[in-house]
């Protein structure tokens, strides 16, 4: 309970006052809450319940609004009544419980699927891939069967959205696609899980063995994360300067960029339905009628104004239908004729299922944003560089909370940067030196600068970093240079921590990793070495196709490489084969094809310090 909880997450606590108010006042009692700790099965006496409701009641009135309880549910210290909380209220309709985990989990635990997704997430598959001749073998998905689960086992099907989502992450030549044997199922199953990782997806507890018997929350969990990454790729302002349309009375531009997507997805709907006199608050309970969603389609349908963008005028006709579920499907008709009828069915809207309708506002934005970039914003922004995008994706494949989407803004409050203290084996005093939101509006600057200059201490003390000129200012402050820094220092100790746990405890650094990789390849008899991560040499990527290639005999397609005098193109063609097929015999690697053209020292090591510790495992 250190981080934020997700949006996600919020919605089914909100979902779960909601169910226990049972008198619908807005505030629950201690009547309330009792009833609610006897369903999730802990029982505590009615003082306990009691003390607890003054412990947030913060206007004393003996009773606790949705802010309170929030409060109440973020300061359980026991992990397994807050897990009690999630799955109470994950008890609604359409939810099926499975049973089995990930065999990196504790056996016997409850986990939930929900058939709405299964249905959504085969028919979105279809839709996507349905020209791909690769899919042939399993396409079309029936979503009304567990078609969706066994369609994953030979890793084709992840592999092939994995690129939908982020294009290029997986070089093609890399995927085994024909005479399939277990041995390369388990090599694509490794690409599919370590290219994941590597756009940001937590995979730490799902294994090749999970994808291949199907665990159906397991998968599902996979391809939300893949889903969810590609449906919010361009919803940011450096990626679609429209969005400043966005911007509200006294904000600035930062402002606007350290939004979420899920909030600049509901900041975008009530753009919109401010039209027409309209807004909501949520995309679970507030949807559920359809009328926010006919008037948004009435507001982004094209006018006729671009060439080769017929006019869609929205029959709004259907709103006057006064069963739900019908008014619903008539709204998605009309979606429909907009090209957005993705994810949800007239159920999933009625329902107000939080994740699917937050999937079908993305696809509607994507499609049809109808946003202009106002005229008297004089600024240009800067996209995100690669480095940054490498470090993000590294700390949320790590399963940090909150999720990671701008870098510098992300990490001010320095909660994420104390959760990767966690990860390297540094202790935060978790109780005593950090502050945790939500914070109050008088003092929150203090509370989060506490934070950084805690993160910038430990740092410096207990984990013997080089911070010289940094401190918690610069964090909070976002300071690009300085951030990186820091952050760069956790991943390569995380990197090196990973060679010492395999190792004899011996001190990890370049030195022993260059001279691993040179002793592997002269066993091997391969001609290529390198002097240090910095050798021009690796531009080729040759020194790591050869490295593969001695580690897993065979492995590398020679006649895919190109030698001699190379070009840039040839180059990054290398690299892309090179990175691909270093995750494929199950290295994770974080750094990019342009690392290896460029020689960037610091991802260079990394892609070396991944294969060796890969190499390590199987010793």
């Amino acid at each position: 309970m250190s981080g934020q909880m997700s949006e996600e997450e919020l919605e089914e606590l909100r979902e779960g006052f909601d169910k226990f108010d049972v008198d619908k006042n807005g505030h629950i009692t201690c009547t309330e809450i009792g009833n609610l700790f006897s369903e999730v099965g802990v029982s505590l006496p009615g003082y306990r319940i009691r003390e607890m409701i003054q412990e947030v009641d913060l206007d004393e009135n003996g009773t606790i609004t949705f802010d309170e309880f929030f409060n109440m549910f973020k300061q359980l210290k026991d992990s397994r009544v807050a897990q009690s909380f999630m799955t109470a209220l994950n008890k609604k309709e359409g939810i099926v419980a499975i049973g089995g985990t990930s065999e990196n989990t504790n056996e016997g635990t409850t986990h939930s699927m929900s058939e709405q997704e299964r249905f959504a997430f085969a028919n979105w598959i279809n839709s996507s891939l349905e020209k791909d001749p690769d899919c042939k073998h399993f396409l079309p998905i029936n979503p009304n069967t567990d078609a969706l689960f066994t369609a994953v086992g030979d890793g084709i099907l992840l592999c092939k959205i994995i690129n939908f989502s982020v294009p290029d992450t997986i070089d093609e030549r890399t995927i085994n696609k024909k005479k399939l044997t277990p041995f390369t199922t388990q090599e694509n199953l490794n690409l599919a899980l370590n290219s994941a990782s590597a756009i940001g997806c937590q995979v730490v507890n799902i294994g090749a063995q999970d994808l291949r018997e199907g665990k159906p929350h397991l998968v599902l969990g996979l391809l939300w994360q893949i889903i969810r990454i590609g449906l919010f790729a361009d919803i940011e302002l450096s990626r679609n300067e429209a969005i400043a349309a966005l911007l509200e009375e006294g904000e600035s531009v930062e402002d606007l960029m350290k939004l979420s997507p899920e909030e600049l997805l509901l900041r975008w709907v009530n753009f919109h339905l401010k039209k027409v006199g309209m807004s909501i608050k949520n995309f679970s309970g507030d949807i559920k009628n359809s009328e926010a969603y006919f008037n948004l389609l009435q507001q982004i349908a094209p006018d006729g104004s671009k060439e080769d963008v017929p006019r869609v005028d929205v029959d709004m006709h259907g709103l006057n239908a006064k069963d739900l579920t019908k008014r619903a499907e008539y709204m998605l008709e009309q979606a429909d004729r907009l090209g957005c009828r993705q994810f949800v069915t007239a159920t999933d809207v009625v329902r107000g299922n939080a994740k699917l309708n937050l999937a079908f506002v993305a696809t509607l934005f994507n499609k049809h944003p109808a946003l202009t970039k106002p005229e008297d914003q004089d600024w240009t922004l800067e996209s995100e560089t690669r480095e940054e995008r490498t470090f993000r994706n590294w700390m949320n494949s790590l399963g940090v909370n909150p999720f990671v989407y701008h870098i510098y803004g992300d990490l001010q409050d320095a909660l994420v940067i104390l959760q990767l203290y966690d990860r390297i084996k540094v202790p935060v005093d978790w109780d005593n030196r950090v502050n945790r939101p939500p914070y109050k509006a008088i003092g929150a600057h203090l509370k989060k600068m506490e934070n950084c200059n805690y993160a910038v201490e430990l740092g410096k003390t207990s984990a013997g970093f080089s911070l010289v000129g940094i401190g918690g200012q610069d964090l909070y402050d976002g300071n690009a240079t300085l951030t990186l820094a820091l952050v760069w220092q956790l991943m390569r100790r995380y990197t090196l921590n990973v060679l010492e746990d395999l190792g004899d405890g011996e001190a990890a650094g370049d030195e022993l990793i260059i001279n691993w990789v040179n002793k592997i390849l002269a066993e091997a008899g391969k001609t290529s070495s390198i002097k240090s991560f910095k050798d021009k040499e690796i531009s080729t990527s040759l020194p790591v196709l050869d490295l593969i290639d001695a580690m897993q005999p065979e492995s590398v397609n020679f006649d895919l490489v190109k030698t001699g005098s190379l070009s840039e193109e040839d180059k990054l063609d290398n690299a892309k084969y090179a990175v691909s097929m270093a995750r494929k015999i199950g290295a994770k690697v974080f750094a990019l094809p342009e690392d290896l053209v460029e020689v960037n020292p610091k991802m260079v090591m990394t892609i070396f310090a991944c294969l060796m510790g890969r190499g390590m495992k199987r010793v």
